[in-house]
């Protein structure tokens, strides 16, 4: 009897896929599609946008599944093509519109009446280039080189945003952070 698809591991369904299981893949798709989706927001992608960027991520995934051997997950695998597809979208978009990035000194919007702060709210209120650096190495797995190519910036300035990032997260989501002298780890 042949196993279901719910039962076989994504690097068994990649295969399957690689020689053009679209069943397969589609099991992939439903597995992993709202995490790529979710990124893709964190990242700065509107609802359709993000929409339309996982789908194109997983319409390459297809192409090149043969390319996949397991040796990561396939969810940081097609997170990283979502990753490096909205880039390129972000670097094609900005030579028709100049953006102006919100400067280093804006304050962040104090957190709700009960302390709790939404982490995706929180990444709204970083600069559009922390939020991708620290979208892209805490969401996406990519490492600081990998962030520098695809967003062809030096190294240095990749370290800085998501130093800077982590530490305006950390700050947001725990307020009291000074009073009570502890540390939560953000990523």
């Amino acid at each position: 009897m042949a196993k279901a698809l719910m039962d076989h591991h994504d690097v068994e369904l990649a295969a399957l896929a690689a020689a053009g299981g679209r069943r397969e893949f589609g099991e992939l798709v439903r597995r992993h599609g709202s995490a790529v989706r979710s990124l893709l927001r964190r990242m700065g992608a509107q609802g359709a946008e993000a929409d339309d960027v996982a789908q194109d991520a997983f319409l390459q995934a297809f192409e090149k599944c043969a390319e996949f051997r397991g040796e990561g997950t396939f969810a940081a695998w097609v997170k990283r093509i979502a990753a490096r597809l909205y880039l390129k979208r972000k670097a094609r978009d900005a030579r028709y519109v100049a953006e102006i990035e919100p400067g280093e000194d804006d304050i962040a919007p104090a957190p709700d009446q009960a302390g709790l702060v939404d982490l995706d709210e929180a990444l709204k209120s970083l600069s559009e280039t922390e939020r991708l650096c620290v979208s892209l190495c805490h969401g996406a797995g990519l490492s600081h080189p990998e962030i520098a190519a695809a967003m062809n910036l030096p190294l240095g300035t990749v370290k800085s945003h998501v130093k800077r990032g982590l530490d305006k997260l950390r700050a947001r989501l725990s307020p009291d952070l000074g009073q009570s002298g502890r540390s939560t780890h953000v990523g």
